[in-house]
C-alpha cells in the first residue's frame, strides 16, 4: 500500500502498489484489519483500557465483562439502523452442552448455541423449545501433515484417498448434527465466491482396503496420533472408528482449543490433524491459509498449485480468475491433500420467550445476528 488518504469525514482512499482484487474482502470479512474504533477514546484510555471498556458503533453498549463467565450489553436507542427490541443481553459462558441444554429447558437462558447428537434430539422433542440449525462457513477435514515426507505412509496419494473413502460421512452427520451438515467434499464453504463443486464424497471401505493393499499396507498400519480440538472430539471418535475399520489405526489426541490452534499454526503436529476454519472470505483467502506455500496452516505444498496463486491474485477479469481458482481447488482435491468431512451445521435451540432469534439472517454466521433483530414474545 502506497498511501491512505482521508478525503472527508466519510471517505477514505487506499492506494495500492499493485492490483489486489481481494482488498475489500480481506479488510471487510476475512480479517479484523478493517475494524473501526474511536481514535480519541483509544488514545485516551490505551489499548488495555479499550479492551476492558470497549466503545463501538453497534446496537448495544458494553456494560460489563467477567472473563469466562458473562458479557452484559444494553441497547443503544440511537443506533442508526433501528432501536433494538430487546433492551438487555446477557451472554453467559456454559462450556458443557448438557448444562447448556438444561439451562435452556429451565428457562435460565433463552438461546443456547451448539447442541449436538442425543442432546439435539432431546431439544427437538422438548415442548416449548425450537431447534435452530444454521449451516456455517466452517468445513471440517482431515489434514495429512506428513504427506511431504517420503518415509511416511501418507506420502502415497492412495493412502490419503483410502482414508477419505473410509469415512461414513452420512451416518456421522445424522448422528451428530441430525443430518443438517452438508457433505460438500471441499475445504471451501459452498457459499464462498469462486467455490468449485467437487465430485460427491463416497464411502467405500472395500475400495479403501484395496488402495491400502496396492500401496503396500494390506494389513493396515499404525498412523500415530489423530489430533483434534477437544470441542469436536465426538466427531474425531466417529471418524477414527471408520479409519480403524479399514486398517488405519490411530490414537486420539484431543487438545483444548487454544492449544490445538497454536500447535496447528506452529506446524507442531504430525500424522492426522482434524482441522476446520470459520473465517469469512472467499476461495482465494481460504486457499492462501490452508493450501498455498507460506499459509498459516500449511505444512507443505505443491509447486504447481503455488504457481497459480499469484496469477489469480492479480487477475482483474472475474471469469479468468474464477477459472484459475477452480483449477487450484480441483488440484487440491485430486492430490487428496485433505479428506473433507462436512460443512458444519451449528445446532442451536431457543426457548418460548424468543420470537425472532436472528439465526441465519447473516449467511454463514453461526450465532444470533444482527442483535437488533432479536425479538421476544409478548408472553
Amino acid at each position: 500500500m502506497s498511501a491512505v488518504e482521508a478525503l472527508d469525514a466519510q471517505h477514505v482512499r487506499f492506494k495500492l502498489n499493485a492490483p489486489w482484487p481481494d482488498f475489500l474482502t480481506f479488510y471487510s470479512e476475512a480479517s479484523g484489519a478493517g475494524w473501526i474504533v474511536p481514535k480519541k477514546y483509544v488514545e485516551k484510555v490505551g489499548e488495555d483500557g479499550f479492551k476492558k471498556a470497549p466503545v463501538g458503533a453497534g446496537p448495544y453498549r458494553f456494560v460489563s465483562f467477567s472473563p469466562g463467565v458473562e458479557l452484559v450489553l444494553e441497547a443503544f436507542e440511537q443506533y442508526w439502523r433501528k432501536p433494538p427490541t430487546v433492551k438487555r443481553l446477557v451472554l453467559r459462558v456454559i462450556p458443557d452442552e448438557a448444562t447448556r441444554l438444561a439451562a435452556l429447558k429451565r428457562g435460565e437462558v433463552d438461546i443456547a448455541y451448539s447442541i449436538r447428537a442425543e442432546l439435539a434430539e432431546e431439544l427437538r422433542r422438548t415442548p416449548g423449545l425450537a431447534l435452530k440449525p444454521t449451516v456455517i462457513q466452517s468445513p471440517f477435514w482431515l489434514y495429512f501433515a506428513d504427506q511431504w515426507d517420503p518415509k511416511s505412509p501418507w506420502h502415497d496419494q492412495r493412502v490419503r484417498q483410502a482414508a477419505s473413502l473410509a469415512i461414513d460421512r452420512d451416518t456421522i452427520n445424522q448422528a451428530l448434527t441430525l443430518g443438517y451438515s452438508p457433505i460438500t467434499n471441499s475445504i471451501i464453504p459452498e457459499s464462498f465466491e469462486f467455490y468449485w463443486k467437487p465430485p460427491a464424497a463416497v464411502c467405500d471401505p472395500a475400495q479403501a482396503k484395496a488402495l491400502l493393499a496396492a500401496a503396500g499396507f494390506a494389513n493396515g498400519f499404525d498412523a500415530g496420533f489423530y489430533t483434534c480440538d477437544i470441542s469436536y472430539g465426538n466427531l474425531a471418535e466417529a471418524v477414527l472408528n471408520n479409519l480403524g475399520q479399514v486398517g488405519i489405526r490411530a490414537k486420539l489426541r484431543p487438545l483444548e482449543r487454544a492449544a490445538f490452534y497454536k500447535g496447528y499454526g506452529d506446524k507442531g503436529f504430525k500424522n492426522i490433524v482434524q482441522g476446520s476454519a470459520g473465517a469469512f472470505g472467499n476461495a482465494a483467502t481460504r486457499l492462501q491459509e490452508f493450501v498455498v506455500k507460506g499459509g498459516a496452516y500449511v505444512y507443505g505444498s505443491y509447486p504447481e498449485i503455488d504457481a497459480l496463486y499469484p496469477t489469480q491474485a492479480s487477475e482483474g477479469d472475474h471469469a479468468k480468475r474464477e477459472a484459475i481458482l477452480h483449477k487450484m481447488q480441483q488440484m487440491t482435491h485430486d492430490k487428496a491433500i485433505y479428506a473433507p468431512i462436512w460443512q458444519l451445521a451449528f445446532i442451536n435451540g431457543t426457548g418460548p420467550r424468543v420470537a425472532q432469534s436472528s439465526f441465519g439472517r447473516i449467511p454463514g454466521f453461526p450465532y444470533t445476528a444482527p442483535y437488533e433483530d432479536i425479538t421476544q414474545t409478548s408472553s
